[in-house]
């Protein structure tokens, strides 16, 4: 069987869940090969045959951390050239997309962006994708050289297919433009013990409709009690009610979860296109004409700050 090359997004080992499903992914059309890069790449490796991968590549070197994506496009080229895989898969992030748009126009293949699903085909890999702010998928393949493909997180189950996982060092050689872009310093993100937006099984966000700053803790209080993340809508975050960095939309982050709860969202286009892909859509409105109906598997036709509380209340009784 073909194998695939899957690069490995991890924290000091620690292997992210958009990796795990990418296994998954990556099993349906062929033998995993992961690659790990940096600090804690070889701690990876138990949980990564745990999920599937035949075998291990890693790589640790300073180049990693110190310098910007080239020097792990570097290393991702060196694995393609060492695996000869039928597909190299990556996690659909900002890095992860430039890495994957830079490895395919070094081999002179072509890519697919923001795969939602992956199956086996005639011809090689099929993705489906969404398109046109995720009103209708798409299902492509690539018809020269081996296929580049980044998957959007929550699009596959992460399953334990336990694989030998045999861990071989991979030696790498950096070009002369891997450190043209230094890192010269950084900060960590403030934590608020809730889940990666664009990770999370359960996707929490407030919009217009919450009518300030002040309010959004309704919001934050309903997440919490369901472990869930917490989004915005456009109109939040340019009004300075919530941070940028959790605005859903299409000049925002994409989500995919299992369950979005949409609170005081209108259900503007440019919101839709950040989490139509989610599983199942539940919007709380007092505008029973709000759009954000016409997408929803359940609507709640009724006061943001009277439904929200009870919500929350009954998710807590019940748990508790």
């Amino acid at each position: 069987m073909a194998e695939v090359l899957v690069y490995v997004d991890h924290v000091d080992g620690a292997v992210r869940k958009p990796t795990l499903e990418l296994l998954t992914l990556a099993r349906r059309i062929g033998e995993p090969v992961a690659l790990a890069l940096g600090a804690g790449a070889e701690a990876t490796a138990a949980v990564l045959a745990e999920h599937g991968a035949v075998k291990v590549l890693t790589a640790d070197a300073s180049e990693f951390s110190d310098y910007l994506v080239v020097p792990k496009v570097d290393a991702l080229q060196a694995a393609y050239e060492a695996v000869n895989p039928a597909a190299v898969l990556v996690p659909s992030s900002a890095e992860g997309k430039e890495i994957a748009a830079r490895l395919a126009v070094r081999i002179g293949s072509g890519i697919i962006t923001d795969a939602i699903d992956l199956e086996a085909g005639e011809e090689g890999p099929v993705a489906t994708q969404a398109a046109f702010a995720a009103s209708f998928t798409t299902k492509s393949r690539v018809s020269k050289g081996t296929p580049v493909i980044t998957v959007k997180p929550n699009s596959a189950p992460v399953e334990a297919a336990p694989a030998a996982g045999v861990v071989e060092a991979l030696a790498v050689t950096f070009g002369a433009l891997a450190t043209g872009t230094k890192v010269t310093s950084r900060t960590p993100r403030e934590s608020t013990g809730r889940p990666e937006l664009t990770e999370a099984a359960i996707v929490v966000s407030g919009g217009r409709g919450v009518n300030g700053a002040e309010n959004f803790h309704i919001i934050e209080a309903l997440a919490d009690s369901l472990g869930a993340a917490v989004g915005a809508s456009r109109a939040a975050v340019d009004a300075g009610w919530y941070p940028h960095s959790n605005q859903v939309g299409q000049t925002g982050k994409s989500v995919s979860p299992q369950l979005y709860i949409a609170s005081g969202i209108s259900g503007a286009i440019q919101h839709r296109a950040g989490m139509q892909t989610s599983k199942t859509i539940v919007a709380i409105n007092k505008d029973a004409e709000a759009p954000i109906f016409d997408l929803v598997d359940y609507g709640v036709v009724g006061d943001l700050f009277a439904v929200v509380p009870q919500l929350t209340e009954e998710i807590k009784a019940r748990k508790g």
